[in-house]
């Protein structure tokens, strides 16, 4: 973990913030800024853990605040220790500790046993920029709450970043969410996050999402989530490659000038539009993006040297193909538009099911536009197995959109996000 100090700016100074605000020694919101009001902040935290009061965050202040960031923190149990005395020690619910330590008899807790304690906030953060590092903590503790929730990845991105997996249901039919295939739409990165933490939690407290039962869910669905496809490309549009670095510089070389770079920024650290590398009309969309003068490694549009040349698309590819999905949703952003075709092909029930998508969002279901409407993902899965696949276009605005509209966007989705994972089970 990167050391933090006055004077340090971006996404970790951030979740930094983020964690010094959850443990009540910050009151403003994140800003990713470390001003005076963060050093006195960290200064008063080191004081409350017993640490030398030198205002950085190095790494046994990180240890410290790893609790705030994960959601969690591990406890031996004392003389006199309950579920109940410990629910209200650290202001959680009994539920939850059941929940987290399945393997504990709550009756019979043994002094020295190690338990896992949730904090009582949510994980996953609405209100900082969201890196593969903020990713990593929050599947963490998402992990250690909900021990239902499984977690894998299925590759490497090219600088050598998992591409994390989520898994949570026991049913038969096999559903493949994905976001962040594009770097500068890396908003479509929390909303799944905090779709499966809602989901995960729902199924603790056996209540609805989005209108069905997630014990429902669970028993008839098994979820399979990529929440960030591109790890590479959305820490340099999240500010996590700082300026002169490696990363950072060979992109801005490939970028061309410095203009609304890293903003721009879609393609993956190598200059490779990823969804533009499956093998669905990819020539179609080769000779499309080339008369329209993408034809290098650059910040968009750019389709590679052939298709799935980059690994993050061909372990996306990979995974795939090891699985049987019978429906997948690609988020992107934004236009608040369902694409549910791909050329002539129209499976079975997807034009039903896309309908229904857009009742419960409010977004249009439309076909995709010729100029994009080859070698992504979503045609790549029509093509090859004739199941509804959907791209999913949330949000309004320009890319990045901010954070500020992930509250809505989460509510215009979750109910899709639910009924996405039953559709393919219900009669024509």
């Amino acid at each position: 973990m990167e050391i933090l100090r006055y004077g340090s700016i971006g996404p970790m100074v951030a979740f930094a913030q983020l964690g010094l605000k959850r443990a009540g020694f910050l009151n403003a919101e994140p800003d990713g800024i470390f001003g005076n009001q963060t050093r006195t902040a960290v200064q008063r935290f080191q004081h409350s853990s017993g640490l030398r009061q030198d205002g950085i965050i190095g790494p046994r202040t990180w240890t410290e605040l790893t609790p705030w960031l994960t959601g969690y923190r591990e406890v031996n149990v004392q003389r006199g220790d309950s579920y109940f005395r410990l629910a209200e020690k650290f202001g959680t619910t009994v539920m939850a500790l059941e929940t987290a330590n399945p393997q504990a008899d709550p009756l019979n807790l043994r002094i020295g046993q190690k338990l896992i304690v949730p904090l009582p906030f949510s994980v996953v953060p609405e209100n900082v920029p969201f890196t593969s590092t903020v990713l990593l903590y929050c599947i963490r503790g998402l992990r250690a709450r909900y021990p239902y929730l499984y977690a894998d990845s299925i590759g490497d991105s090219v600088l050598g970043t998992p591409l994390y997996l989520l898994r949570l249901g026991a049913g038969e039919s096999q559903v493949l969410f994905n976001g962040a295939h594009h770097a500068n739409e890396w908003i479509t990165s929390p909303l799944l996050m905090k779709y499966v933490e809602t989901y995960a939690q729902a199924y603790m407290e056996d209540r609805p999402i989005g209108g069905i039962l997630a014990s429902e869910l669970y028993r008839r669905a098994n979820l399979f989530v990529v929440p960030m496809v591109n790890p590479d490309g959305v820490d340099l549009v999240t500010g996590a490659y700082a300026p002169g670095s490696k990363p950072y510089f060979d992109a801005l070389s490939l970028n061309g000038s410095a203009e609304g770079f890293p903003k721009n920024w879609k393609a993956n650290i190598r200059g490779v539009d990823l969804n533009l590398q499956y093998p669905a009309g990819w020539e179609k969309a080769r000779q499309i993006k080339f008369a329209q003068g993408y034809t290098k490694p650059g910040p968009r549009d750019y389709v590679g040297p052939e298709p799935l040349s980059e690994p993050e698309s061909k372990a996306v590819y990979d995974f795939t193909r090891k699985n049987s999905f019978a429906l997948t949703l690609s988020y992107h952003t934004q236009g608040e538009v369902i694409y549910w075709k791909y050329d002539d092909f129209e499976p079975a029930g997807s034009r039903r099911i896309g309908l229904e998508f857009s009742r419960l969002s409010g977004y249009a279901l439309e076909l995709t536009p010729e100029e994009s409407a080859n070698a992504g993902y979503k045609d790549w899965f029509i093509q090859a197995y004739d199941r509804p696949g959907y791209t999913i276009e949330a949000g309004s605005g320009i890319n990045p959109l901010p954070l500020s509209q992930l509250s809505n966007i989460y509510a215009d989705n979750e109910s899709l996000l639910s009924y996405a994972q039953i559709a393919e089970a219900e009669p024509e």
